[in-house]
C-alpha cells in the first residue's frame, strides 16, 4: 500500500477549505452545515460501488488476509522471547533468515494487491465528487442558503441546518452509479485523496463503534456465572 499511503500522506488539503468563509464575514441569510464524507458515503453509487469492489476484487482481498496471517505467524517465530514485541535484538538475529526473506516478499505482494483495491475505491469516490459541487449548489439555491460551514467549525446549530441528506439526495439523482475499474495511467488528485482519507476514517470509526456495541450486547447475553453455594 506504499503508493496510496504516500499519496494520502501528501494530501493535506482540507476539504473544508473549499467551503470556508472568513470569520469576520457578516452574511444575511440562511446558514447551513454539510458533512462531505457522510454525503458521499450515503449515496447509492458509493454503496453499490463498494459492494461491487468487494466481489470483483475478492481474490485480492482474500490473498491479502491470507498473507497477513502468514506474516503474523512468521513474526511469532522470530519473537524468540515470546513477548509479542519484535525488538532490535530480534531484528538483528532475523537478518538473512528465511522468515525475513518471506516477510519482505509478503510485504511487496500485499502492497501491490492493496493498491489495486484502493485504486478502485478512490476512482469510485472521484466520480461522485465530480458531481458534489453541482449537487451542493443545487441544494443551496433551493434552500436560499448564503453560507456553508463544515460541522467541525460550528459550536451549535439546529438539526435542520444540516443539509447533508439533501446533498446526498441530489447526488443520487446526478450520479446514480459509477465505474470501479480505473482507466490505464489514471492518477487521482490530492483533493480526491484527501476526501477518500476522510471517508475511510469515517467508515473505520463507524465500524469500531459497531464492534463495541456488538461486544457489549454479546456480554449482556451471556449467562451470569453462578457462584457455588457454600456447604
Amino acid at each position: 500500500m506504499k503508493l496510496f499511503a504516500s499519496l494520502l500522506a501528501a494530501a493535506s488539503i482540507s476539504t473544508a477549505a473549499a467551503l470556508a468563509v472568513p470569520a469576520s464575514a457578516q452574511v444575511q441569510g440562511n446558514m447551513a452545515t454539510v458533512n462531505l464524507p457522510a454525503a458521499v458515503i450515503n449515496t447509492n453509487a458509493f454503496v453499490t460501488a463498494y459492494q461491487q469492489i468487494a466481489t470483483t476484487y475478492k481474490p485480492q482481498l482474500d490473498t491479502i488476509r491470507a498473507r497477513e496471517q502468514e506474516a503474523q505467524t512468521l513474526l511469532q517465530q522470530l519473537d524468540t522471547n515470546s513477548d509479542n514485541q519484535f525488538d532490535e535484538a530480534e531484528q538483528r538475529a532475523a537478518q538473512g533468515s528465511t522468515q525475513q526473506t518471506r516477510l519482505q516478499a509478503i510485504e511487496q505482494e500485499v502492497t501491490q494487491l492493496t493498491d489495486q483495491v484502493e485504486a478502485a475505491r478512490v476512482y469510485a469516490v472521484e466520480q461522485i465528487l465530480v458531481q458534489y459541487r453541482p449537487a451542493l449548489e443545487q441544494v443551496v439555491q433551493q434552500l436560499n442558503i448564503q453560507v456553508i460551514l463544515s460541522p467541525e467549525s460550528v459550536i451549535y446549530a439546529p438539526p435542520q441546518a444540516n443539509i447533508t441528506q439533501q446533498v446526498t439526495a441530489a447526488l443520487n439523482t446526478s450520479v446514480p452509479s459509477v465505474a470501479i475499474v480505473p482507466p490505464q495511467n489514471w492518477r487521482p488528485s490530492r483533493n480526491v485523496l484527501a476526501v477518500y482519507q476522510q471517508i475511510s476514517q469515517t467508515i473505520a470509526a463507524a465500524q469500531a463503534i459497531q464492534a463495541q456495541q456488538q461486544a457489549a450486547q454479546a456480554a449482556q447475553q451471556q449467562p451470569a456465572t453462578q457462584t457455588p453455594a457454600g456447604r
